[in-house]
This record gives structure tokens, C-alpha cells and sequence, in this order.
């Protein structure tokens, strides 16, 4: 772990760098033993960066976090381990390790509902609803644990017997706003809350722009229940867009200046919601498992695949529902990128690949 630690720490290596650095080098030790050659053929990667990571040593104030880690009985997950978010991987900046207090589920079945801290009754209740719906459809939600929609829909979570993550701004021993301390442990116990900062980071203004980078990407959609234009709910709507994710809003009175933001949203295209129902059918070819009444698609497909020579089939297999960057395609299947875009245009000639704007291909609806 503490590899991870160190290369975290070094001035200059921020999160899209560190990505780069473990497709390349595939674990942070293997980085620092790496030739000043080799670490130059990385993107972004300068003779001055070089320099600093031959020099850099691990601050005490790391190990202090890890001794702290195993104390409290908190887990640290880093994008090399399984139980990373496959969805948090694949957007271009993930935070090298998150500090887990709870469960964190493998799952791509998540989704974010934020909104105002100063919610109306309306947003509350709507938030409330609807997170309590999705999560009796084994939808898992996804917030910031910040008071007004954020709150209400950890607690529609919970009063839909299902899982919520929250990500905080803060560290996981700087439980923030404090009055939702006892949420704080109940979230725990029915998922997980996770956190990039070291565990007494305060909740400082400039945290929580990043904080909203890891909530739109660890979930499939992101749904807005009630914002003004100024919210950082709309910071959290454009990362999802940015991501290549999905947008949802929730409509509000149109004389009420809590929701000029949600409307603002539906004007640029996001998707209105009034039901849960509305994002399961935006979802289903992500979410929904295959039934009777799909098995003439599923025929199709299954013929298709058989036909698929033995290097597209591969490619097929390492693929997702979920949009994929090919950085991370070439580092799982240890392809050269041109052979690997060769098949991957094959694929999507035949219809079982999509490319989206960035570099990501998925598998198309049908598959």
C-alpha cells in the first residue's frame, strides 16, 4: 500500500497522470524503479516530473493514515484491486485509492441523486420517493451526504432496504456537516462511505468539485431533484455529460427559484424524470437482465458471437454495457493500440460495438 502513498505525494502527479503511470507501469512500485527512458515515453510526463519521482520519499503523514486505517478498521481500495468501481475507472482522472468505511459493492447498478442543501419540502420528499424506489429495484444511490436532497436520498435508500454510497469532501474522520453523524454510521452499515482525502482532511471549499467528479463517476446517470442555476448540483450534471453519462433531472414549480437549475438542465437536454420508472427505461440496456421475451435477441446475439474470430471474440469478452476508454482495453487485454483499434472497428461494422466521443467503446443496446 504504501507504494500507492508515495506516488500519490509526489508534486506534480495528479490523478490523470497516476492512471497514466499504472496502465504503463501497472503498480506504483514498478514506477519508481522505472528507467528516466521508459517514464518519458508516458504522456504528460516531463524531465522535471522524472526528477521528482526519483527524489520523492514517503511523508510520515501517510503512514500515520495507514496506521490510522487498520486502527479504525477502514479499507483502502486502489484502481489495481477488483473492488475498485469499474465505472470510477474508466473516466480520465479516477482517484488512485479511495478510504472505504463499509461495503463497497462491485456493481455498475449505481446511480447519484443530488440537489440544494436548502431543499424545499417538494425536493425532499421527491428525492425521499424516488431513491426508495430505485433502491427496491436493487438500484444502488449514490450521493454526497450534504444536507437537503443529498441526505434525503441516503434515507430513501435506506427506507428502500437497499445499498447507498456516499462520497464525502472530506476525510472519513472528519464527518461533514456534523449533524449527519449518525446517517454517517447507518450509510456504513448499509453500504459504504468513501473518501479520496486522507482521513483528517477537513471540508474545505476546493474538495468538493472532486468530490463531485468521483460521485457522477461511480454511477451509470446522474439525477438532479432540485437545484437553483449557482448549485453545485449543476457541477455534478456536467461532469456526468463530460463522462459520457447520463443526465436526469427532476421538474419543480416554475415559479419556485430552488429548481431554475433542474429546468435549466431539462432545456439543454437532460432527461425529465417523474417516476423511477423514467430512468430504469433510459438504463435498461445496462441494468436489465435478459427475459423470455428477449430470447429471439438473445438467439441473434448468440449467432453473431459464434461467428466472431477468435481475437474479436476476446475483444468482445473485455468489453462492458458502459462506455470503456481504449487506454484501459490495451492495458487488459496487452494489445498493441492499433491492432487493437483494427478489431475494434470489425466489431462495430458488425454492430456489437459503439464508440463514443474520447476514445470509449461499449457494447451497442442490444448486446
Amino acid at each position: 500500500m504504501l507504494p500507492w502513498f508515495t506516488l500519490k505525494s509526489v508534486p506534480g502527479i495528479g490523478n490523470h497522470l497516476c492512471k497514466r503511470l499504472i496502465i504503463r507501469f501497472n503498480s506504483p512500485g514498478l514506477v519508481f524503479e522505472a528507467s528516466q527512458e521508459d517514464l518519458l515515453e508516458v504522456e504528460g510526463i516531463t524531465p522535471r516530473l522524472v526528477a521528482a519521482i526519483k527524489r520523492h520519499k514517503l511523508p510520515e503523514s501517510a503512514q500515520k493514515d495507514l496506521d490510522l486505517v487498520l486502527q479504525k478498521g477502514y479499507k483502502i481500495i486502489t484502481m489495481s484491486d477488483t473492488d475498485y468501481p469499474p465505472l470510477l475507472l474508466q473516466i480520465p482522472d479516477p482517484p488512485p485509492f479511495l478510504y472505504v468505511f463499509g461495503r463497497l459493492e462491485n456493481s455498475i447498478k449505481n446511480i447519484a441523486v443530488v440537489g440544494s442543501r436548502n431543499a424545499t419540502s417538494y425536493g425532499v420528499s421527491t428525492a425521499k420517493r424516488l431513491c426508495m424506489d430505485l433502491a427496491s429495484l436493487e438500484i444502488t444511490i449514490v450521493s454526497g451526504m450534504a444536507l437537503g436532497i443529498d441526505s434525503a436520498a441516503h434515507e430513501g435508500a435506506l427506507m428502500g432496504k437497499g445499498n447507498t454510497i456516499a462520497v464525502l469532501g472530506s476525510g472519513l474522520e472528519r464527518v461533514y456537516p456534523a449533524e449527519n453523524r449518525k446517517l454517517f454510521h447507518k450509510i456504513a452499515e448499509n453500504g459504504a462511505v468513501v473518501s479520496e482525502f486522507p482521513l483528517k482532511t477537513e471540508p474545505e471549499a476546493h474538495n468538493f468539485p472532486r468530490r463531485n467528479r468521483t460521485i457522477s463517476g461511480i454511477s451509470l446517470g446522474t439525477v438532479v431533484v432540485e437545484a437553483t442555476k449557482r448549485s453545485g448540483a449543476l457541477i455534478t450534471a456536467r461532469l456526468a455529460a463530460e463522462q459520457n453519462r447520463e443526465v436526469f433531472a427532476v421538474p419543480g414549480n416554475i415559479h419556485s427559484f430552488k429548481s431554475t437549475g433542474t429546468h435549466t438542465l431539462i432545456k439543454q437536454g437532460a432527461k425529465l424524470v417523474e417516476h423511477a420508472q423514467d430512468i430504469m427505461e433510459e438504463l435498461a440496456h445496462m441494468i436489465k437482465t435478459p427475459d423470455g421475451k428477449d430470447k429471439t435477441i438473445q438467439n441473434k446475439k448468440m449467432e453473431m458471437i459464434s461467428q466472431l474470430s477468435s481475437e474479436e471474440l476476446l475483444v468482445f469478452k473485455a468489453l462492458e454495457p458502459y462506455p470503456v476508454h481504449i487506454d484501459d482495453l490495451v492495458r487488459k487485454l496487452s494489445k498493441e493500440p492499433g491492432k487493437l483499434s483494427s478489431i475494434l472497428l470489425q466489431l462495430e461494422l458488425k454492430g456489437i460495438v459503439q464508440q463514443s466521443p474520447g476514445k470509449l467503446f461499449s457494447l451497442t443496446a442490444k448486446e
